[in-house]
């Protein structure tokens, strides 16, 4: 196993533990360091009376993490990493439904701490306005 792997297992797991013992997504970012750039995301969907949460590591050197993993990494390279600067996709067209979403990337990118976290009212416009990068499931 390599070391990136490994330390990756070891994040993941950690991660893990700390979500299952109740943690809030601003705590269970791993505070590990990663060689190359890498972002811990996280969404919770849902409102204070009901929400989920589910998270993953993006690496992206190579590009893994989730099923998109190239294209988010891709387009962060685009924007060195902000994901405020991704420019939006103007052909969406999202219902007015409210389903709130809360995403959060905690992580580094060129060697800068990059943190965000934005409320979007429903996965439709948080696509159009984020990309890849929180499309967590397949």
């Amino acid at each position: 196993m390599t070391r990136k792997t490994h330390a990756v297992r070891n994040a993941l797991l950690a991660t893990a533990a700390l979500l299952t013992l109740g943690a809030t997504p601003a705590q269970a970012a791993p505070q590990e360091t990663f060689p190359g750039n890498w972002l811990y995301l996280t969404l919770t969907t849902g409102d204070a009376h009901s929400s989920s949460i589910r998270g993953t590591l993006l690496l992206c050197d190579p590009p893994q993490g989730h099923s998109h993993a190239a294209e988010a990494c891709a387009e962060l390279a685009t924007t060195g990493g902000d994901i405020s600067r991704i420019p939006p996709k103007p052909d969406t067209i999202c219902s007015m439904i409210y389903g709130p979403v809360t995403a959060v990337a905690r992580g580094e990118w060129e060697g800068r701490q990059v943190t965000y976290s934005h409320t979007f009212s429903n996965s439709c416009v948080m696509g159009a306005e984020t990309g890849a990068v929180f499309a967590l499931s397949g």
